[in-house]
């Protein structure tokens, strides 16, 4: 079992909230990684914030603390399916999110979000939420 972490769930943990901080722990021992979209969604946080190098300096010792997924050809092949069958269902998601969500899938990771409500909606993704 391993865990792909979603952007919302690094924020809470970098803002120091203790449910995030102690789901983290809990699950201490078993492989954890994010989306190459989530590191790009925290890198540009960091850039328009006021405290420009600070958050960038947490960015980039995230970096170093997870694995970085890339997109690959398989995810892309997820995606694509994933995209047109909810376009036809008619309930579309933003593509940063179903990419992260392709990720999951492809990876056989479980997807660690807040968002539940939106990534529900996606038919085999594992979700699990350590913000409640």
């Amino acid at each position: 079992m391993s865990y792909l972490i979603d952007t919302n769930i690094i924020i809470y943990s970098i803002k120091g909230n203790s449910v995030v901080h102690d789901n983290f722990l809990k699950n201490e021992n078993l492989p954890k990684s994010i989306s190459v979209i989530t590191y790009g969604e925290l890198l540009f946080g960091a850039k328009k914030s006021q405290n420009y190098e600070k958050n960038l300096a947490i960015v980039y010792r995230i970096k170093e603390l997870f694995p970085i997924i890339d997109i690959d050809k398989a995810i892309v092949e997820t995606f694509s399916e994933l995209k047109a069958n909810m376009q036809k269902a008619g309930s579309p998601i933003d593509d940063f999110d179903l990419l992260i969500a392709s990720t999951a899938l492809t990876m056989n990771s479980i997807l660690v979000t807040n968002n539940e409500k939106h990534f529900n909606r996606i038919k085999g993704l594992k979700i699990e939420n350590w913000y409640k």
